[in-house]
C-alpha cells in the first residue's frame, strides 16, 4: 500500500509535524507511567484501526521490556488478569475518550472517578492529553493511508 500523502515532503505538514513531535515528547516525559502510556496508545490505536501506531507502540513497548502476553491482551483487557487496577482504569478511560461518537459524551463520571483513584491531577491531565493526541495521530495516518511494518523502536524519539 502506498501512502496518499508524504507528510515529511510537504512544507506545511513538515512544519506542523515538528510541533506534533514536541507534543509526543512532552507526553513521554510526563508523570504518567511509561508502560501505561504504551498500553493506552495501543488501545486507542486498536479501536481506531491505525496500523502505523499499532506497529510503533507495540515495538516501542516491547523494546522497553513489556511482555508479549500483555501486548497481545490489550484488546481484551477486561477479561485479562495481567493488568493492574490502575492500568485497567487507564484503558477504560482511553476507550471512552476514543469512542465519543458512541453516545458516551466523553469520559463518564464513574470512569473518571475510577481513574482518579489511581492517578493524581498531573497524571490525569497527561492521560487526557495522550488519549486526545493518539486519536489525532491515528486519524492523520488513517486518512492518508500510511503503511505500517517498517517502524524501528525509538525511530521518532
Amino acid at each position: 500500500m502506498d501512502a496518499r500523502l508524504d507528510y515529511f515532503a510537504d512544507p506545511t505538514a513538515a512544519k506542523t509535524f515538528k510541533h506534533f513531535m514536541a507534543v509526543g515528547r512532552a507526553l513521554k516525559d510526563s508523570v504518567l507511567p511509561g508502560a501505561t502510556q504504551e498500553l493506552v496508545a495501543l488501545r486507542v490505536s486498536q479501536i481506531n484501526g491505525c496500523a502505523v501506531c499499532l506497529d510503533m507502540h507495540t515495538k516501542d513497548a516491547a523494546a522497553a521490556g513489556e511482555s508479549p502476553v500483555r501486548l497481545h491482551l490489550v484488546a481484551a483487557w477486561r477479561e485479562a488478569t495481567v493488568f493492574t487496577e490502575a492500568e485497567r482504569a487507564a484503558l477504560e478511560f482511553a476507550e471512552e475518550g476514543t469512542r465519543v461518537a458512541d453516545g458516551h459524551g466523553g469520559i463518564g463520571d464513574e470512569v473518571w472517578a475510577r481513574a482518579a483513584e489511581h492517578y493524581d491531577t498531573a497524571q490525569l491531565t497527561a492521560l487526557t492529553m495522550l488519549v486526545s493526541f493518539m486519536n489525532m495521530v491515528n486519524r492523520l495516518n488513517i486518512l492518508s493511508r500510511q503503511p505500517a511494518g517498517d517502524y524501528q523502536p525509538g525511530q521518532f524519539h
